[in-house]
């Protein structure tokens, strides 16, 4: 059971690696392209290229901005997720709590009951013999 937990564990570690070698191959990329944009000679440019460049930072403003909100959400769910799996942690122990006092309980009657005799001494205390139903023949 250890080995496959730790099969589990790597290969969540990969693939968190994985995405996070991926981001920063796109973030470096995206840099790259944002420096490329911002070191422009737009100053020389007629009019219109002027005015494109500015729809140019604009929609890359407005993604970057849709970006940073999704980071952001991703984040709040990561929060909540971790608050959610304490919460379900700390709600279970009691439960694992009863169940190991159960089988502690259950060992230690297996350990110290050694004979019936307690049994029989319980039983000596009935009054009346256990009850049969009568006999009734077939027709």
């Amino acid at each position: 059971m250890e080995q496959v937990s730790d099969q589990i564990r790597q290969f969540i570690d990969r693939g968190i690696a994985e995405v996070l070698r991926l981001f920063n191959l796109l973030w470096t990329w995206s840099s790259e392209q944002f420096i490329k944009v911002a070191q422009a000679p737009w100053e020389s440019w007629p009019l219109w290229k002027q005015i494109l460049f500015l729809v140019l930072v604009v929609a890359v403003a407005y993604f970057l901005f849709v970006a940073a909100i999704q980071l952001w959400t991703a984040a709040l769910n990561v929060v909540s997720a971790f608050a959610t799996f304490v919460g379900a942690v700390i709600v279970t122990l009691p439960t694992i709590l009863i169940a190991a006092a159960i089988a502690l309980a259950g060992l230690w009657i297996i350990n110290n009951l050694h004979d019936l005799t307690s049994l029989r001494f319980l039983m000596t205390f009935q009054t009346q013999p256990p009850s049969k139903a009568p006999h009734v023949d077939p027709p």
